[in-house]
């Protein structure tokens, strides 16, 4: 019989969330972000939004997957460390509606980035995020580089 620890549960949890904002069905991703997310999670990533809390990450989920309906999330790595866990991730998508001023190209895009969410009784409290915005925008056209 194996014993789950708790770094364990929460490295699942976090990946339960990846899965739900890879399937872009608005529902499941809100009623995960419910289940496995503290109301009040602070967000340690700027945000252009002034919402706060699990209508904040709400938000910038639908603001992405209207830009790129057909968003992924690829967990790559999954290491925890006490109460925190870090994913390493790819993410794809076809930028089919505006994101960030940019009109849709029709572009595939590919990404990484890397989050990392502290858990308080088995939830998501609190996240810093770091996502490789330069390489969409070359990949977009906005910039000029090897991916543009």
């Amino acid at each position: 019989m194996s014993i789950i620890t708790t770094a364990e549960r929460n490295k699942e949890t976090l990946r339960r969330f990846h899965d739900a904002v890879s399937t872009g069905d608005e529902e499941i991703i809100s009623r995960t972000i419910d289940e496995v997310v503290q109301p009040d999670v602070k967000i340690r990533t700027p945000l252009p939004i002034e919402t706060t809390g699990t209508s904040a990450m709400k938000e910038v989920l639908a603001v992405l997957r209207r830009a790129f309906p057909d968003l992924h999330v690829e967990v790559e790595d999954v290491i925890a460390e006490g109460d925190k866990v870090v994913t390493r991730n790819t993410v794809t998508g076809t930028h089919r509606g505006e994101y960030m001023g940019v009109p849709p190209t029709g572009k595939s895009i590919t990404y990484k980035e890397i989050l990392i969410a502290r858990f308080v009784d088995g939830r998501v409290a609190e996240t810093w995020a770091v996502v490789d915005v330069m390489s969409q925008m070359r990949q977009l056209g906005v910039f000029a580089g090897p991916n543009a």
